[in-house]
């Protein structure tokens, strides 16, 4: 996989520009991936992670997680549109103190979910139970983080 730009790369192709906050969209997409990890902690217990349901917990996981950068993207006067908006997204997370492991990580979630959107591509439990307790752990920082959100 390739390196990620840096963020400032991503303002001065166009891909995210400067604009005034957006609150109210920060705390709706606050208030999704609120809804979203709830509902991923509810799956795992009733449900678990399977094979056969692994898809579904890696892409409600990138969910969560960009919802909240995102989120704090609007609040930081950024937005992002266009080819390449995800990995903006996902290279704004070292302004948000992901270390670079992190930053890897999430770029292969984002990398692996759009294999799953466009290539049904298929992952199995193991990656999947990795990806959930990355979520667990980046939601509780962001969520810390979201003192402008809900």
């Amino acid at each position: 996989m390739r390196h990620l730009k840096l963020f400032e790369e991503f303002l001065k192709d166009g891909t995210v520009r400067k604009t005034s906050p957006d609150i109210e969209r920060a705390k709706n997409l606050v208030l999704e991936a609120e809804r979203k990890f709830n509902s991923l902690l509810e799956s795992g217990i009733k449900i678990g992670v399977k094979d056969e349901n692994a898809n579904d917990y890696v892409e409600h996981c990138y969910d969560i997680i960009m919802f909240l950068i995102r989120g704090k993207l609007y609040v930081d006067w950024y937005s992002s549109s266009g080819h390449g908006a995800h990995e903006a997204e996902t290279s704004f997370a070292r302004k948000l103190e992901f270390d670079e492991k992190e930053i890897e990580f999430l770029d292969q979630l984002r990398y692996f979910r759009n294999g799953i959107l466009y290539y049904g591509k298929r992952y199995d439990k193991e990656y999947a139970e990795k990806v959930i307790e990355f979520t667990k752990k980046k939601y509780l920082e962001l969520r810390k983080m979201a003192k402008w959100g809900a």
